[in-house]
């Protein structure tokens, strides 16, 4: 035995905990603000804690009430993005930061839910509203489990939660929240209702990998991943027989 310890070597994250963080990157949705913040921090700062904190300050200003249009509780996406859009580049490696997309959704979800029934919009039209960013949500979800990303430019021509949560505070500052509401209900579910069908039908082509839609699984191991896999098993075999 040498008298001295070598010293230790910090070894790379695997693909497969590399590719966790950046799904959930991805189920952030984040906007062209938030991405912005999160260059600028150079994706440094933790998600959880402020996302949760932004979660906290948000439900109690629901709470008190969003009746009128200066009510304190329309500027909560401003708080939301200050806090959580500087995180955006993080790469989420945290044993806790798959917590971080569903508190955003919940955050998303509840504020334009309460703003709009708060301010006269019709039921229907905030449930379909609500209904097309599930949609989109769902999509992301499932299309990376089967290693399909969407594009880049689908985050930023879907505004990301940020855009979306500033746009509904200002059209309820200028008083046409049921107007805008209906207006991005229409551009964002023509978005990515067409954007999805497109990549689904197209899938299976350009590297000539055919998915499983109907797999609910993860996305079966590359062909590298499978000959590694073959070779511990070879070798642990070979080990066994010497030692007997």
């Amino acid at each position: 035995m040498s008298s001295g310890a070598a010293p230790q070597r910090k070894d790379a994250p695997s693909e497969a905990f590399t590719f966790h963080g950046d799904r959930l990157v991805a189920y952030r949705d984040d906007g062209p603000i938030s991405k912005t913040l999160g260059r600028l921090s150079g994706g440094q700062l933790p998600p959880l804690l402020p996302l949760l904190v932004a979660a906290i300050v948000t439900g109690i200003l629901l709470i008190a009430g969003v009746n009128g249009q200066t009510s304190p509780a329309i500027f909560a996406p401003v708080l939301a993005l200050l806090l959580a859009g500087p995180a955006a580049t993080h790469p989420h490696s945290g044993r806790l930061d798959w917590l971080v997309p569903p508190i955003m959704r919940a955050i998303e979800y509840v504020y334009l839910a309460t703003l709009a029934f708060a301010h006269d919009v019709s039921k229907p039209l905030t449930y379909a509203f609500i209904g097309v960013l599930a949609y989109h949500h769902y999509d992301t979800v499932y299309r990376t489990r089967q290693r399909l990303w969407p594009a880049r430019w689908v985050f930023v021509a879907g505004l990301g939660w940020d855009g979306r949560l500033l746009i509904a505070a200002v059209a309820t500052l200028a008083g046409v929240l049921p107007i805008t509401i209906a207006v991005l209900t229409v551009y964002l579910g023509l978005l990515f209702g067409i954007e999805s069908v497109y990549t689904w039908t197209r899938t299976g082509t350009g590297k000539g990998v055919m998915v499983n839609l109907e797999d609910d699984g993860e996305s079966p191991p590359s062909a590298e991943e499978t000959a590694a896999e073959e070779a511990a098993e070879r070798a642990a075999a070979k080990e066994t027989q010497e030692t007997v």
